[in-house]
C-alpha cells in the first residue's frame, strides 16, 4: 500500500470511528430509573434538607449554568413540583422534582434531575442538603 492510499483509509477510519465511539459511550443508563442511584454513603451529619434547606448544583453545559433553589418547605411538602433554573444565555430550562426524590432529600440523600432541552441542550442538576 502507498502512502497516498494508507492516508485515505486512515482519514476515513477516524471520520467514521471517532463519531462512532462517541455515540457508543454515551448510550444507555445504569440507574435504572432511580432518582437517586448513588446516595452519599458517608452524608455529612450536619446536613438537613428539611431544616436547612438544600444546595443545588447545575452542570456547565454549551459554555454557560443555570441555578436552582429548592425551598426547605417543599422538601418537607414531598410533592412532585417543576421548577424554572435562573435565566442564562438568552434562556431558562425546567427541572421537576418527583415526590420520590423528595423522599430521598428528607432523608439527606442528594438527588439528580436532568432539566427540558433549550437551546439544543439540556443540564444535570444536583440537589443535596444544606
Amino acid at each position: 500500500m502507498d502512502r497516498k492510499t494508507f492516508l485515505k483509509k486512515a482519514s476515513v477510519g477516524l471520520l467514521i470511528g471517532i463519531p462512532t465511539v462517541s455515540l457508543l459511550g454515551c448510550s444507555g443508563s445504569d440507574d435504572n430509573g432511580n432518582p437517586n442511584p448513588n446516595p452519599n454513603p458517608d452524608p455529612d451529619p450536619s446536613a438537613n434538607c428539611l431544616q436547612n434547606g438544600t444546595n443545588s448544583s447545575v452542570s456547565t453545559t454549551s459554555g454557560h449554568t443555570h441555578s436552582l433553589s429548592v425551598p426547605k418547605e417543599d422538601v418537607s411538602a414531598g410533592v412532585e413540583k417543576t421548577y424554572m433554573l435562573s435565566q442564562a444565555a438568552a434562556h431558562i430550562h425546567e427541572v421537576t422534582i418527583t415526590a420520590a426524590m423528595f423522599q430521598s432529600l428528607q432523608s439527606n440523600n442528594s438527588v439528580n434531575a436532568t432539566s427540558t432541552s433549550q437551546s439544543g441542550h439540556t443540564h444535570s442538576v444536583t440537589v443535596s442538603c444544606a
